[in-house]
């Protein structure tokens, strides 16, 4: 079993940076493939970022590409996701989550854990 916990959220103003943090409990965790998902008010969760178990393989929407940065440290058991030039569309709330199987990088039916989410609110 795997424990997600997700930290780092608040309000930024656009332009701004922030960097959360999904901090995992359990042995396997660095041998899982890591991702960010998030659910804006209204709206329907939608992928953000991936990556392999290694950390050599990432993936990202295109939303945030060029923004959003993902990584981990598997000696802490810990994946971040640093958030650059937020927009007032990147508001929402935040979720970790974490998977073993092969189902695609960006769909959520393929995650077996997941986190509880941390709220991000980007100002105009």
């Amino acid at each position: 079993q795997v424990q997600l916990v997700e930290s780092g959220g608040g309000l930024v103003q656009a332009g701004g940076s922030l960097r959360l943090s999904c901090a995992a409990s359990g042995r396997t965790f660095s041998s899982l493939t890591a991702g960010w998902f998030r659910r804006a008010p209204g709206k329907e969760r939608e992928f953000v970022a991936a990556i392999s178990w290694t950390g050599r393989t990432t993936y990202y929407a295109d939303s945030v590409k060029g923004r959003f940065t993902i990584s981990r440290d598997n000696a802490k058991n810990t994946v971040y996701l640093q958030m650059n030039n937020l927009k007032p569309e990147d508001t929402a709330v935040y979720y970790c989550a974490a998977k073993s199987g092969q189902a695609p990088w960006d769909s959520p039916e393929g995650y077996d854990y997941w986190g509880q989410g941390t709220q991000v609110t980007v100002s105009s």
